[in-house]
């Protein structure tokens, strides 16, 4: 690659192996991914990554786009990464409910923005999450249950294309595309700003309660039972805590979008629950929302692994709830069903299973790594026909692959758009649509 032919393509910074910059610039977010990668542009602006995916046809490489890399699986090798942090415009129309966003723009700002006028992106968990990455997967939010996959809020994309030229993509502008890139990842066209639907949140509630681990049948019970009665406007996670040199923990996390009287009610069950060590329950504004359950926010040696589960039936609560866990440092079941479950009108797929189960843990040394592995495994292998084989795009980690999220009529479409659309093999997706 001549140093010279692309830095002079683009107004952003360019570094290559050998760059004293290089290895930090490539990192993902999760440290124990290897992201090979032929160069990294940290693009300025729409016009540079237009000029990027130019400059990488004519030399046979690909792309791939990442603010931070969250999803990153390594699958990067004679790709050019852009990083898009400096896209970071944020536009919102309250009138129109709408937010316009660049490539480069977490969740934390857009909802801080939206805040301000008593509105809420479909958001998940983390701030620091970027929001095109996310949508492009589907996107699982909070309010999800409510209003669905956050790939089903948009309204255009604003893309490079494989040749090079810029775009403004709707259902009614490019029918195909528009479908492929609500839910079924970046592999089709560089993104350079989304535009989707904001809603109403006058009001919100939630927060995380924990007690000791003796409370678990307690906890669990009441889990359930919130659960099987809950409106779509609330959301509740479990979550079993063994952290380092800390007594281990049971914990429950929820976000209800409405009114914080009736969000206490809901949840009163709880409250009946003796032990209690630590509740945040409160007032939310929609910036809050990472505040409920503290995700870090910065980069780390994750080893997570992220599965539907059909049923929590007593059997399923053994595995995940008492039996041995280490070296895992948690177990999380996230609710979901409501307008998760119904019918989108792009790739995302909808998902009838009632919780999504993720098995967390860090680490980067090999022993750790390998045990970490050989534990997820032994679970997930316990929970049999209970864990459906099926998961969303937005959760895949490396190692797990697109016909996991979607079926075959799904995939066959997609990979039939992908060979028209960028048969050169332009664009690089964290997970391929033809691997």
């Amino acid at each position: 690659m001549s140093h010279n032919t692309l830095r002079s393509a683009v107004r952003g910074r360019v570094l290559l192996p050998g760059d004293e910059a290089f290895d930090t610039a490539r990192t993902p977010w999760n440290l124990n991914i290897d992201q090979p990668v032929a160069a990294v542009v940290h693009v300025e602006d729409a016009e540079d990554m237009a000029a990027v995916v130019g400059y990488a046809r004519g030399a046979g490489l690909s792309v791939t786009a990442q603010p931070n890399g969250h999803g990153a699986s390594g699958d990067t090798a004679g790709a050019i990464l852009v990083r898009t942090r400096r896209l970071d415009r944020i536009e919102v129309d309250p009138a129109r409910r709408r937010a316009r966003v660049g490539a480069g723009t977490n969740w934390g700002h857009v909802q801080a923005a939206a805040a301000r006028h008593g509105l809420t992106g479909l958001a998940g968990s983390s701030p620091v999450v970027s929001v095109v990455g996310y949508t492009l997967g589907g996107g699982l939010s909070w309010f999800g249950r409510k209003y669905g996959w956050a790939a089903d809020s948009v309204r255009a994309f604003d893309i490079v294309d494989a040749d090079g030229r810029q775009a403004r993509v709707t259902a009614e502008s490019d029918p195909e595309l528009f479908w492929a890139l609500c839910g079924g990842g970046g592999d089709f066209a560089l993104v350079t700003a989304v535009e989707f639907d904001l809603f109403a949140a006058p009001a919100l509630f939630g927060g995380l309660i924990a007690w000791p681990a003796a409370q678990t049948e307690a906890v669990r019970a009441a889990f359930q039972d919130i659960t099987d009665h809950a409106p779509a406007e609330l959301t509740v996670w479990l979550n079993r805590l063994e952290l380092p040199q800390a007594p281990p923990v049971i914990a429950i996390a929820a976000a209800y979008l409405g009114e914080p009287a009736r969000g206490r009610d809901l949840l009163r069950r709880l409250d009946t629950i003796d032990g209690i060590l630590a509740d945040t329950r409160r007032e939310l504004s929609p910036a809050e929302l990472g505040a409920i359950v503290n995700e870090p926010t910065a980069p780390g040696p994750g080893l997570l692994r992220t599965e539907l589960l059909t049923a929590l039936d007593e059997t399923a609560a053994d595995i995940l709830l008492h039996a041995p866990i280490d070296p895992l440092m948690g177990i999380q079941l996230r609710q979901l069903g409501g307008a998760l479950a119904e019918p989108t009108r792009g790739a995302a797929p909808p998902f009838a299973e009632p919780y999504a189960l993720s098995l967390q843990a860090t680490g980067s040394d090999p022993d750790t790594v390998a045990a970490v592995l050989a534990t997820q495994k032994r679970i997930i292998a316990d929970l049999g026909a209970r864990v459906s084989g099926r998961k969303p795009y937005t959760v895949l980690s490396a190692g797990d692959s697109v016909a996991e999220v979607f079926d075959t009529g799904t995939l066959d479409r997609l990979r039939k758009l992908k060979q028209a659309r960028d048969p050169h093999g332009v664009f690089r997706a964290n997970f391929p649509i033809l691997h």
